[in-house]
């Protein structure tokens, strides 16, 4: 097998996860590159698979990333499927999950040509448009995020009587023709931070703690992503049920990797933050043996796609 682990240039020395796969598909008798996804000399056709892992670079470029896609998997079987990445890269699946009976975090969603200081108002308001701000409306501070987003770049957290910044924030992403995101801030974060569960082939392999990435006043993300302070967790039985119908409800047939951010509400119950299906960080420090079981995940599925 000849894998890539596909990468950029400005992730090539960030990428923790990196050393830890390649050193584990070497170990099962796999030839290992990490070349770029924008790199127009690399011949995809030459890999038995390419495998999405640092590709944190593509933002502000989707629309070229996701025809990459397509391209790359005309070639060689791309992990996860260009499909999966159209509907991942797009935080509008919240609302798929929501109507499939997952609990997100409530959101409204604020889209190009709408009215930035009505939709803001709107929120504060307890008001809905997309999925309801509902049972989280008496809330002290809120997030302005891009629906199109990674590593919270563009990302920000307000008080309400901040309200000025935040209609400058949510403008100008809308300006620049991307859609937006309000969300109340629930505060259990800033205590009991965010838990990353991960499934790989469809099986529950481990889970990290993530500590609250957004500090007031602290300005957008600089970078591919904001700084993060990481832990082993183990998630509790409503933790883990909670990922489990989320993962149950993704519209496609098992992705080979999946990631699902969850934090708590103001009841101390859980609510899915966001579902990671294109270039999740691993965190395989802090799990040893999931490099091991990814490789073996990989090499089922090249075996699989070799047969069909």
């Amino acid at each position: 097998m000849h894998i890539a682990l596909v990468t950029a240039r400005e992730a090539l020395s960030l990428d923790e996860d990196l050393p830890p796969l390649r050193a584990a598909l070497r170990a099962i008798g796999a030839q290992v590159s990490a070349p770029c996804w924008d790199d127009t000399t690399v011949d995809w056709a030459h890999f038995d698979a390419a495998v999405l892992r640092s590709t944190w670079d593509y933002v502000e470029r989707i629309a070229e990333f996701r025809d990459w896609c397509s391209r790359c998997s005309a070639q060689t079987l791309l992990l996860n499927s260009p499909e999966v990445v159209r509907w991942n890269t797009d935080k509008h699946y919240l609302r798929e999950l929501a109507a499939r009976g997952v609990d997100v975090v409530p959101t409204l969603f604020v889209e190009p040509g709408m009215d930035a200081a009505e939709a803001l108002a709107r929120f504060l308001a307890g008001g809905e448009a997309g999925l309801s701000v509902g049972r989280s409306a008496e809330f002290a501070e809120f997030v302005v995020k891009p629906a199109i987003g990674a590593g919270s770049k563009d990302t920000a957290r307000y008080r309400r009587d901040d309200a000025a910044r935040a209609h400058e924030h949510l403008a100008h992403l809308l300006a620049a023709g991307r859609s937006s995101m309000l969300q109340p801030y629930l505060g259990q974060v800033d205590e009991h931070g965010e838990t990353a569960i991960y499934y790989l082939g469809g099986v529950y392999s481990h889970a990290i703690r993530k500590g609250p990435l957004l500090q007031l006043d602290a300005g957008l993300v600089q970078g591919l992503f904001a700084p993060e302070e990481i832990t082993p967790r183990e998630p509790s039985p409503a933790e883990r049920r909670l990922a489990d119908l989320a993962y149950r409800a993704i519209p496609f047939d098992q992705p080979a990797y999946a990631r699902i951010d969850l934090i708590r509400d103001g009841q101390g119950a859980p609510v899915l933050l966001e579902l990671e299906l294109t270039e999740p960080s691993m965190f395989f420090a802090h799990a040893p043996k999931a490099a091991a079981r990814f490789a073996q995940v990989l090499a089922q599925r090249i075996g699989r796609g070799a047969q069909a």
